[in-house]
């Protein structure tokens, strides 16, 4: 009897133990602590025909004790058996309640197949990141908790919302301390560096902008490369007013020298053109190049590096094609700068190159008109060097042309601003009272019409006649070619035509051409100078009885200046021939000039 009582004990002393190990771990689960799965506490089934394994937890006396009530497995209520069948046998429910309360993973039915197996069994891929699953397969579970890492940077993030000092406190943390250092050493040390590291330097805060802008630093630097004091300070006053005066003198006065350096090469004058001899072989020694930026109506820019570059005598055609161009209807301004690239075996610290303002257009307002065409483009012509080429019947662009006058174009490819070009002052004459004519005599005029492969036709006239009775309209007319003279009359080599190039098309506009032409005054002095697309049209009416053949006619209007041509076309000999060349020059250039008053 005695021995009963103590078994009865000692049932009942295993079974609270095994409650409180569920209720253990089932307050495990709910405060969401890390729990790691151990397959190997997973006793495998037994094989037919032998003896289920005992259970891992130690026993006490008796190992036939009833099965577990579930409502301890699950935290809910047990359903009735169904049946003797039915009943999951007791050495299972122990295995299973054991492991259970061991790693943290409960089942309300052993039988019932794992919902993860059923996805293997479909062909169901598991999701990577899905958050863990409460017991029974029923409510979302929250997620693991993060790494140590993650927490701590979770907890800063929280520190810095919540107490703006704690963000001070870093930053002083992170304060650089050298620039805890007296000023005194500091430009000591910088005192060592070269001009280009200073400059560099000066970028940094700005603390070291303003001691990298020491007059007494940029003075030592500007002796030791130049070896003299060109500027003086008068007194102590002018000094402090001056402030970074020697920095401004050391880079202007590198500057000059560059610019001496090529200026001395375009000293040697043509007699012929008036122009310097050597402006091809400045620019390509300088590796200057032309750049086009394209602006749309939204803002957006596209920068395209020029494509190809022909040279002539006193004039280059730059062309740009093969890029992405926005569509034409979208064009809301182009501009054109002069860049100078680096040579990758000199440079030594890559530069942000310098681009000088050529040209600015805006398309929304700026006139323009229809140029030409052949079988592929339409050419559109905007005043006074650009030339768009369209696809035909679409609003694609195929290239652009820009032609250039060699005069001053080192100094404007070089020497103005992004947002501001180049200008070139030139002093008036001085009157000559003597002289009631002064200004409207000795000009010299070098006349060229080119395409991009050959020239059409040159010439060169000296002392233009003209009188004060043709200055007329705001003009001063000058005679080239009088179509009355049959002797000044000049044969054109070549049909009059443009041609184009566009990646791996190319093609010829038919009459259409450049015209250059380089106008010098008494003094040998370029006074009007144009590089401009020009085309030629059918005349109305015979111009001349000297020539009963087709009379064709070609203009040039500019704010300086236009231009007047009459050809004949010889069906005899298949080619044009010039019979008039007149040019009327503004009275104001004149008079701005001459300091006169026409």
């Amino acid at each position: 009897m005695e021995e009963e009582v103590e078994d009865d004990e000692d049932e009942e002393e295993g079974r609270h133990h095994r409650a409180e190990d569920v209720n253990v771990a089932h307050r495990k689960w709910t405060t969401k602590e890390p729990m790691m799965l151990n397959t190997q506490t997973l006793p495998a089934p037994p094989i037919s025909g032998e003896a289920p394994p005992p259970s891992r937890r130690k026993r006490r006396k008796s190992s036939n004790r009833p099965p577990l009530p579930l409502r301890f497995l699950s935290g809910g209520a047990a359903a009735p058996p169904t049946g003797a069948a039915e009943q999951t046998p007791s050495w299972r429910q122990d295995a299973v309640s054991s492991s259970a309360a061991s790693c943290g993973v409960w089942s309300r039915d052993r039988d019932r197949r794992d919902p993860g197996e059923e996805r293997r069994a479909s062909g169901e891929q598991r999701p990577r990141r899905e958050a863990l699953r409460a017991p029974g397969g029923g409510g979302g579970g929250r997620k693991q908790p993060g790494t140590p890492l993650r927490r701590a940077a979770a907890q800063n993030r929280r520190n810095r919302n919540k107490n703006p000092d704690f963000l001070e406190s870093e930053v002083r943390n992170k304060e650089n301390l050298v620039e805890k250092l007296p000023s005194e050493i500091l430009v000591k040390i910088l005192s060592y560096l070269d001009a280009s590291s200073l400059f560099c330097v000066a970028h940094v805060s700005k603390l070291f902008h303003r001691l990298a802008s020491d007059d007494v630093v940029w003075r030592n630097i500007y002796v030791s490369e130049f070896g003299s004091q060109t500027w003086k300070p008068v007194d102590e006053a002018v000094e402090e007013n001056q402030s970074g005066r020697w920095k401004k003198m050391y880079f202007r006065t590198v500057a000059g020298q560059e610019v001496n350096k090529w200026r001395k090469e375009l000293r040697d004058i043509s007699p012929y053109t008036g122009l310097p001899r050597q402006t091809e072989w400045v620019l390509r020694n300088l590796n200057v190049s032309w750049e086009l930026t394209v602006v749309d109506r939204l803002g957006r820019e596209t920068t395209l590096e020029q494509s190809r570059a022909y040279f002539f005598e006193s004039s280059v055609i730059i062309r740009w094609s093969g890029g992405s161009f926005p569509l034409f209807h979208h064009f809301s301004s182009i501009q054109m700068h002069g860049v100078r690239k680096e040579n990758l075996e000199s440079a030594k610290v890559r530069r942000p190159r310098w681009r000088s303002l050529m040209l600015q257009l805006d398309m929304r307002t700026h006139p323009n008109q229809f140029y030409g065409k052949d079988k592929l483009i339409n050419l559109r012509y905007f005043p006074p060097d650009v030339i768009i080429g369209l696809w035909r019947g679409q609003s694609d662009v195929a290239f652009i042309m820009v032609s250039l006058h060699f005069y001053n174009l080192v100094e404007k490819s070089l020497l103005g601003s992004p947002f501001c070009p180049y200008s070139d002052c030139v002093d008036p004459l001085p009157v000559d009272d003597s002289d009631p004519e002064f200004g409207l005599h000795g000009y010299t005029l070098h006349f060229v019409l080119h395409n991009t492969g050959t020239e059409i036709m040159s010439g060169h006239f000296r002392q233009l006649p003209c009188s004060p009775a043709q200055v007329q309209r705001s003009l001063v007319k000058l005679d080239v070619i009088n179509r009355t003279d049959l002797s000044q009359h000049r044969s054109l080599s070549g049909s009059i035509k443009l041609p184009w190039k566009s990646e791996e098309l190319e093609g010829s506009v038919e009459n259409c051409c450049i015209m250059t032409l380089t106008l010098l005054d008494e003094f040998q002095k370029p006074f009007w100078c144009v590089s401009s697309p020009i085309s030629i049209r059918v005349a109305k009416k015979s111009l001349s009885s000297d020539y009963s053949d087709d009379h064709f006619l070609m203009d040039y209007h500019g704010p300086e200046g236009q231009v007047k041509m009459v050809l004949v076309w010889l069906k005899e000999q298949n080619q044009f021939f010039l019979i008039r060349l007149s040019l009327f020059v503004a009275v104001f250039k004149v008079n701005q000039r001459f300091s006169t008053n026409y």
